[in-house]
């Protein structure tokens, strides 16, 4: 699949630069969803079939798009439940930052107050950026384990998971992949965990989600709450089995086949046009979207470095100021996320020229509020 073809697989209108927090539907996964849907409303006699083929399928694209292979996937309702399911299996410390984003933090802090088998142990970052020298300079003998977000949600920042392999040798990398998975070419071979949802960046909606595990994950982590169809037993009636000994065991229940037929959808269509490529296409409407900041002013605390960087772009203007062009951006039909006095536009592949212009109208009328 070309790029240009990809790209004409959205129908969001023009002013969408918010997939950080939500992207819109991809057309594929949309018709999945829909076609799917309707077997289930009609009940045809013997329909029910495709729904038990989803599972195969999505895990199939997901080790497409990472390298894992397919029975160390397992299909998850989103990134947090996955996030759980390492946090708690874990055992000894686990070395992370306070200022993840709160699934991270939370998770860890939650499984320590239950199960008292992990303990966080805070990293102090670089401003904010996880790299593998403040992880050097702060590793522990007892640490176990190191938690990261392959793209900082607040910060933009694009973690170096390789560098950071090599610091921590054979200890657990948990890398939540939420705001990277899909437009970012990163060497999944360095994680031991790779947690994401679909429903940011692959575009295919809520419910959706991956665990990836490597051997190194599944001979260290207990799937503590694994649920029936965790087992190698198809409905263990009168008999508690042990866990399945792959990525199964990580199912609390049986997952929803119309979710996993968006997800699946949408990640064909990664696989299909090439993650490389599409991050390309991302890279050059950043760059565009940080000229145009350059051009009125306004301060851009994410990196410009395409090393350090995906989809997000983080403006701050003076605190006073912030009003004003949140103001601006709403006015002129440009939908993004302001939070803790900064701005983040989320650039796509399918970030069109209109929403370009409409960027620059927004910034035209921040720059005559904020001379006043």
């Amino acid at each position: 699949m070309t790029i240009d073809a990809y790209i004409g697989g959205f129908a969001e209108e023009p002013g969408y630069l918010d997939y950080g927090r939500v992207g819109p539907l991809a057309t594929s996964a949309a018709e999945e969803g829909m076609a799917l849907a309707q077997v289930l409303q009609r009940g045809r006699h013997g329909s029910f079939d495709v729904f038990g083929e989803q599972d195969a399928r999505v895990r199939r694209a997901a080790a497409e798009l990472t390298g894992f292979p397919v029975e160390h996937i397992v299909f998850q309702p989103n990134t947090s439940q996955g996030i759980m399911h390492a946090m708690f299996g874990l055992t000894g410390s686990v070395l992370l930052s306070a200022d993840e984003f709160p699934s991270l933090p939370i998770a860890a802090v939650r499984a320590q107050e239950a199960l008292h088998s992990v303990q966080p142990v805070w990293l102090e970052t670089d401003h904010g950026k996880v790299t593998p020298g403040q992880i050097r300079e702060q590793l522990e003998a007892n640490i176990g384990a190191v938690a990261v977000s392959l793209v900082d949600p607040r910060t933009g920042y694009l973690c170096d998971i390789e560098g950071i392999r090599q610091v921590i040798g054979d200890r657990l990398l948990i890398v939540d992949a939420i705001q990277g998975f899909g437009i970012v070419d990163a060497p999944w071979e360095a994680a031991d965990v790779v947690l994401s949802g679909g429903q940011k960046w692959c575009r295919a909606g809520w419910g959706t989600g991956i665990m990836a595990l490597s051997e190194r994950a599944l001979e260290r982590l207990t799937p503590v709450f694994s649920g029936f169809t965790g087992t190698e037993e198809p409905e263990p009636w009168g008999e508690v089995p042990p866990p399945a000994p792959d990525a199964r065991a990580y199912r609390v229940s049986n997952p929803d086949p119309i979710a996993e037929a968006r997800f699946a959808a949408a990640m064909e269509e990664i696989a299909a046009t090439g993650v490389a490529e599409i991050n390309a296409a991302i890279a050059e409407r950043v760059s565009a979207v940080i000229d145009l900041a350059d051009e009125f002013a306004i301060a851009v605390a994410s990196s410009r470095d395409e090393q350090e960087r995906a989809g997000l772009v983080i403006l701050e203007p003076p605190a006073e100021q912030v009003t004003f062009l949140t103001a601006s951006l709403h006015n002129h039909g440009i939908t993004a996320t302001t939070r803790q006095g900064r701005v983040r536009l989320s650039v796509h592949a399918a970030t069109s020229e209109e929403t370009l212009e409409m960027l620059r109208a927004a910034f035209v009328s921040y720059g005559t509020a904020a001379s006043y």
